[in-house]
């Protein structure tokens, strides 16, 4: 079997466990334009402000894996996701998802006072090929990068296959 063959099932077969897994995200839109807690308003002219948060991976069937998170922008100026490097894989992509179908991108979009949602049944972060299998519990090392701000380090805990937090 040829890789470019071996890739094509993988991906299938990933496809597949994220769709039994409860892959599909909640019906109701988080905003990608949320106010402020404190009652403030971000600043035109200021500069990207990032926050990762709800960050996870399910526990990875065979050797792909997927990554949600929320990045939250603060700050009065737009800024994009551009990459992810992980120690887990080698081959760490972004990918959206239209109408059940997975395609890599070579950044999204974090508007000024909004969010980011790397999500089930939406966009995500692709691990290919991984290194080791990661244990429900355990962390998965990941750093961001962006068109703008430095980057960031973030710690995603493995949870359970089936594992989908609720949005409200």
């Amino acid at each position: 079997m040829n890789r470019r063959t071996s890739l094509a099932l993988a991906a299938a077969g990933l496809t597949a466990t994220l769709t039994l897994a409860g892959c599909s995200s909640d019906p109701t839109p988080r905003s990608s334009s949320p106010s402020p807690s404190d009652g403030s308003s971000a600043s035109p002219g200021s500069e990207p402000q990032l926050t990762a948060a709800d960050g996870y991976v399910p526990k990875p069937v065979g050797d792909l894996a997927a990554g949600f998170l929320v990045i939250t922008n603060s700050g009065g100026t737009a800024d994009k996701l551009t990459s992810v490097t992980s120690d887990l894989s080698d081959d760490v992509t972004i990918h959206k998802t239209e109408n059940q179908k997975m395609t890599k991108v070579t950044s999204f979009d974090i508007p000024a006072g909004g969010e980011l949602n790397l999500e089930r049944g939406g966009n995500h972060i692709m691990f290919m090929s991984l290194k080791r299998q990661p244990e429900e519990g355990q962390k998965v090392r990941v750093e961001l990068h962006f068109e703008k701000t430095a980057p960031m380090k973030v710690d995603l805990p493995v949870k359970p296959i089936n594992y989908n937090p609720a949005r409200h």
